[in-house]
């Protein structure tokens, strides 16, 4: 007995025909959504508060016009968390959607996940497993809509319901880690397929202007548009990642390594329904385009649950200024003074300044002869940060560095928001299944917990030889593929190689102290190495290099997405024969 379930979305914003593609391009038995992000629960909470009916994904609703059909027409089952802070909501709308296009859709939602207010708090959100969806799926719902459940649990809930597994399983941990890790590499849609892939140019990007020759799935073109992923799962909770044939991109162990690695930490990835040990898993690659998954072994999940709190950080502005041409350091140093000076007893309570040195010398254009200052300021008073920065960066204008000028004019002063964790005992948290009759019934809390410990570094392989041969100065991404990512403030970066040479070398190479060498930005930050030997892989977490998250916009790259390839594009001294 296989369970195929696919994905299309892994973002609020993703693709809007991934669900007609999904849905008319192979077989499939469930097909699952993930719309939820931190930065995404901050939009859903402003929504909220202009309108008390919004607060769910609206691009879903959207996407069900055609998608309910279609669904109905092939008896594919619909799971997404679009609900966000609304799920009732959603599920009203989409039972309103159902009647007007004459589809017999049978709509259920889940809910509990949002926790009491809280002083300050815009939104609170417990993090809740997949056992909500499967008794909606038992009681048979055709379109289970959920507030903020785990990414994974849009597959682990399936699967319950499915396979009939249960908690007093001998193996029911195994198999729920099984399914966990299925979900997690089908949460971000096409990362698993190609998408953001390290490696891109060996898989159709070379040849003119990037994009290579005859355009096709099979073909350099396929890169382009790659087809949304799917898992055939099986009873024991081994799977298989693929997609559907004929559509672009491509499924290899690379893909899936990648995946596996993306805003993860440890060997143990802690959930609502089980901790799943990513030092366990093994992947095999299964023929074109199929990867399978299994050695999954899973442990009780903790006692509490991961809860998201949002709040409004404060306001914020931003200036860019372009300086061109020589003296490029003394333009920057000019009038930088000059806006401090102005700013004087109204400075606001955070004032950053970045140069960005995006020159060239001799440069043919003058915008690569041009280098960027940015300056970005924070308050908890809007006015701190609106008229009085707008007045000293732009009343210099005629009296500051040769060739002044702004990407664009400050504005009045944002809000920004502020993702945080916490954690809440499960007991109290009401996680509630509201069947297609409307009938409410509570889920229970699992009966076997553990509490979290991070698990002992595994012996690490035999370094190379001494002497290793002839070394050359190279960048670290020509031998080993990155992929990074954020959590609230801290960021991610998985490293992982393809080869047991390569694997031998990387681990005894990328050390705590060459990481943050590689990374200045890195260098006072605390900085922690979890090694995967079965993925040949390395996780790094850095404990406060976003700030206070996505939505405040802390750095050049607020999420971290880019920091992996900026760690592969670093040159350090690689084993010849690597290379």
């Amino acid at each position: 007995m296989i369970l195929r379930v696919g994905n299309a979305s892994g973002f609020y914003g993703d693709r809007f025909d991934a669900v007609r593609e999904m849905l008319t391009g192979g077989e499939l038995d469930v097909l699952t959504g993930d719309y939820l992000a931190e930065l995404t629960m901050l939009i859903l909470g402003r929504d909220l508060l202009k309108d008390p009916a919004a607060g769910y994904a609206k691009t879903f609703l959207r996407q069900m016009e055609e998608g309910l059909g279609l669904a109905h027409e092939r008896g594919v089952k619909i799971v997404a968390n679009a609900g966000g802070l609304n799920p009732a909501g959603l599920a009203d709308a989409l039972r309103a959607l159902a009647e007007r296009l004459g589809v017999p859709a049978r709509v259920a939602h889940v809910e509990g996940d949002r926790l009491p207010p809280r002083l300050g708090v815009l939104a609170a959100n417990a993090y809740l497993g997949g056992g909500g969806i499967a008794a909606c799926l038992a009681a048979g719902a055709d379109v289970v809509v959920t507030g903020r459940v785990t990414d994974a649990a849009l597959v682990t809930g399936p699967a319950q319901w499915f396979f009939g597994w249960r908690p007093d399983d001998p193996d029911w941990h195994d198999k729920m880690a099984g399914a966990v890790v299925a979900g997690h590499v089908l949460e971000c849609g096409t990362q698993a397929t190609g998408g953001n892939y390290a490696f891109f140019t060996e898989h159709g990007a070379d040849g003119p202007e990037g994009l290579g020759g005859p355009d096709g799935p099979d073909g350099p073109y396929r890169l382009r548009r790659p087809g949304f992923p799917l898992a055939e799962l099986h009873a024991d909770g081994t799977a298989v990642i693929t997609k559907h044939p004929g559509t672009g991109g491509f499924v290899d162990t690379g893909t899936v390594t990648a995946q596996l690695l993306y805003e993860t930490a440890g060997a143990r990835y802690a959930g609502p329904d089980v901790t799943a040990r990513l030092d366990t898993v093994r992947l095999t690659q299964d023929g074109p385009d199929r990867v399978r998954i299994d050695g999954v072994r899973g442990e009780a999940p903790p006692p509490t649950l991961k809860a998201g709190l949002c709040r409004l950080g404060g306001f914020r502005n931003e200036v860019v200024f372009v300086l061109t041409g020589l003296d490029i350091e003394a333009k920057a140093a000019l009038v930088r003074a000059q806006v401090e000076d102005a700013l004087g007893k109204s400075r606001p309570q955070q004032v950053s300044w970045e140069l960005v040195r995006t020159d060239r010398p001799d440069a043919p254009t003058e915008e690569t002869a041009s280098a960027l200052l940015r300056l970005v300021v924070r308050d908890q008073d809007r006015e701190a940060v609106g008229r009085a920065v707008t007045g000293a960066a732009i009343e210099p204008a005629l009296a500051s560095y040769p060739g002044f000028h702004v990407t664009a004019p400050p504005g009045r002063g944002a809000p920004y928001g502020v993702f945080e964790s916490a954690y809440v005992p499960a007991g109290e948290v009401a996680h509630t299944a509201v069947l297609p009759d409307g009938t409410r019934v509570p889920v229970p809390v699992p009966e076997r917990t553990r509490p979290l410990e991070p698990v002992p570094e595994p012996p690490l392989p035999e370094p190379p030889p001494v002497p290793a041969g002839p070394v050359r100065r190279a960048p670290l991404g020509r031998v080993a593929g990155a992929r990074s990512g954020d959590k609230g403030g801290d960021a991610n970066v998985g490293v992982w190689v393809r080869g047991e040479p390569a694997w031998r070398w990387l681990v005894h190479t990328l050390t705590v102290d060459r990481f943050r060498a590689l990374l200045p930005e890195t260098a006072e930050l605390p900085v922690e190495r979890h090694v995967l030997p079965r993925l040949r892989a390395l996780n790094f977490t850095v404990t406060g290099l976003l700030g206070e998250g996505v939505a405040s916009q802390a750095r050049f790259d607020p999420q971290a997405k880019a920091l992996g390839e900026w760690l592969r594009s670093r040159r350090l001294d690689i084993p010849e024969e690597l290379l």
